[in-house]
């Protein structure tokens, strides 16, 4: 599976501030609708806020079904460390920075002669600092939103262990993760 244009990429995000990233079939990701009902608890105040959150972005199956249907997966994880575990700014410092990564990622791929990519990242979009979904407006940066990866049903802990990552890097640390789906030969 591994050739010089993926090494590359992956060198490339450590190179932007990632702190693992690793290629992985996407055969070998779990997916489960059951993420899908957890985003319906609105943990995160995004649920119907959002245009790139449930249940405005789309029905759970037919997501699945997209992202299955790439061959592979880019996976990277940012680290950060905490002051203790109620450390709610660094916490949202460190999702700011993971999203600032994406965003990055987001111009290499244009940047490369990468045809067609899925790219996901960690709990929803944070291109604008408010969504214009909360102001009854279309989405502002339909180019540049993310969705996330449990917003596709996929399964963070499984997927970082399929990567050879761990999902949890200690104590006083928050860990975030994205990928990117790419096809063969696309």
């Amino acid at each position: 599976m591994k050739c010089e244009w993926m090494e590359a990429l992956r060198l490339r995000v450590l190179e932007e501030g990632a702190f693992r990233a690793a290629f992985v079939p996407v055969a070998d990701i779990r997916f489960d609708w059951a993420f899908r009902d957890v985003c319906a608890t609105n943990a995160c105040g995004n649920y119907g806020r959002c245009w790139m959150c449930p249940p405005d972005v789309g029905g759970i199956d037919e997501m699945m079904a997209e992202a299955q249907s790439y061959d592979f997966a880019l996976v990277y994880q940012t680290v950060d460390p905490l002051e203790d575990s109620f450390d709610f700014e660094g916490m949202m410092d460190a999702a700011a920075r993971s999203s600032r990564l994406s965003q990055k990622l987001t111009g290499i791929l244009r940047e490369g002669s990468f045809p067609r990519w899925l790219q996901l990242g960690a709990g929803g979009c944070h291109v604008c600092q408010v969504c214009a979904k909360r102001t009854n407006e279309p989405c502002r940066h339909p180019d540049l939103a993310l969705a996330s990866l449990e917003t596709y049903g996929v399964d963070v802990s499984k997927l970082a262990e399929a990567a050879g990552m761990k999902y949890i890097n200690g104590q006083n640390t928050v860990t975030f993760f994205g990928a990117v789906l790419f096809r063969k030969g696309e």
